[in-house]
């Protein structure tokens, strides 16, 4: 094949990667605008993370791999790290950018081994499931299909309400399109629900400016919190999730590549990335699990990611028209980027009740305590508990001990009003 048309094929590869994840700017810009910034502001922030990771990938990785603020991490970031805090929205950028310090130590040196061999399977796999079904939650939550009820946590919404139908309706496009395998589906859901939502007259946002200072471009994090021990297990918490989570997602994307040697540099830009997110004021960016997109039209070298990111940095001359999208024509993303976060429970090791208690109290918990970090909590300290109790000890860990005294320390430290 000719120079002139392997070009014109990562460039079409890096443009599908474009509108196939295009989607996150209003999505991760909506998340965020619930941690104390203005959606305008959530938007830029998340084009500037998007297009500098990729462009870093494109140009040293050499790789076709897209790198976006991570779902399941922005709504960690914004619900529980500052929402459950109470943290500042920079406090909350300072627990990102020490996460994303660790993780660049943890890809340059022997610590990522270590924490791998430390934490058992079931548990990794376990926080991925408490987040999809966390996601699910927060998606119907924000179309109004299920809500806090008078004798019950949660009750079902009011299905006479424009605002629920417009909701179910987009939920149920954008589950027919998922299935289908319709290119850029999440795109073409947001558009559609949108003209559905002016249709049945659900509000809509007004549109935005696209006016902005160089202070919205960069963020400052507060440190102020870092004395405080939910400061410390914030930063632990989505350390750990970084880490695993793009352990995962690389290994699979460079194995359709045929590239496993390419993953230390490509693990290496995505911690890089990952750490200048909070100075762009947006939760940690990862490789995109869309990258299978690319990878399938035909991307295989940097060039296709430098297309993206040029196309996301392009994105912001269309701020006005993308924060139109309202709240039901978000929401079904929400959920269904949750239930495939949620299939990881086919890992869980069902039938092994040791381990899979644990393991089952970290996705029950995670949504039912409305906190990432607390329903964590649950399964690091049951897990030594139960294996104590087996006569097992000598499968927990020191490191794995260590955290279990941490998060059962910080519960201590709640009940006695620390």
């Amino acid at each position: 094949m000719e120079q002139h048309d392997l070009l014109r094929k990562e460039i079409i590869a890096g443009v599908i990667g474009f509108f196939t994840t295009v989607y996150i700017v209003i999505v991760n810009g909506s998340i965020l605008s619930e941690a104390g910034v203005s959606l305008e502001t959530g938007m830029i922030a998340t084009i500037m993370a998007s297009f500098v990771g990729t462009m870093i990938m494109g140009i040293f990785g050499k790789l076709p791999l897209i790198l976006i603020p991570g779902m399941g991490i922005n709504a960690l970031f914004a619900y529980s790290i500052i929402g459950n805090n109470n943290f500042s929205f920079q406090e909350g950028l300072a627990v990102v950018w020490i996460a994303g310090l660790i993780f660049v130590i943890t890809a340059f040196t022997r610590l990522g081994s270590i924490l791998k061999e430390a934490i058992p399977d079931s548990l990794k796999h376990a926080i991925t499931v408490g987040l999809g079904f966390f996601l699910i939650l927060i998606g119907l939550e924000k179309s109004g299909i299920v809500i806090s009820g008078d004798s019950t946590v949660i009750a079902i919404g009011d299905f006479t309400s424009p605002t629920v139908i417009t909701g179910l309706v987009t939920l149920f496009i954008a589950i027919f399109l998922f299935v289908k395998n319709v290119p850029a589906n999440f795109l073409i859901t947001m558009v559609i629900g949108t003209v559905i939502a002016l249709v049945t007259g659900v509000e809509t946002r007004q549109a935005s400016s696209i006016n902005f200072q160089l202070s919205e471009l960069v963020f400052i994090p507060s440190f102020q919190a870092i004395g405080d021990i939910s400061f410390w297990l914030a930063i632990f918490t989505l350390s750990l999730i970084l880490i695993f989570e793009n352990m995962g997602i690389l290994n699979g994307q460079l194995d359709m590549l045929d590239k496993q040697k390419g993953y230390k540099k490509a693990f290496r830009i995505t911690a890089t990335s990952s750490l200048t997110s909070a100075l762009f004021g947006t939760s940690p960016t990862v490789s995109s699990a869309e990258n299978a997109a690319v990878i399938a039209s035909g991307g295989k070298t940097g060039k296709a990611a430098i297309t993206a990111g040029i196309l996301f940095l392009a994105t912001i001359i269309f701020i006005p028209w993308i924060s139109l999208v309202p709240n039901t024509a978000i929401s079904p993303i929400l959920v269904i980027v949750g239930f495939l976060m949620a299939q990881n429970i086919k890992h869980l090791p069902l039938q092994q009740l040791a381990d899979c208690i644990p393991a089952l109290l970290i996705v029950v918990m995670i949504p039912f305590t409305y906190s990432i970090g607390d329903g964590m909590a649950f399964g690091f300290i049951a897990y030594p508990i139960v294996k104590w109790a087996l006569g097992k000890k000598e499968e927990i860990s020191k490191p794995l001990l260590i955290i279990s005294g941490l998060f059962f320390l910080e519960f201590a430290l709640k009940v006695i009003g620390i």
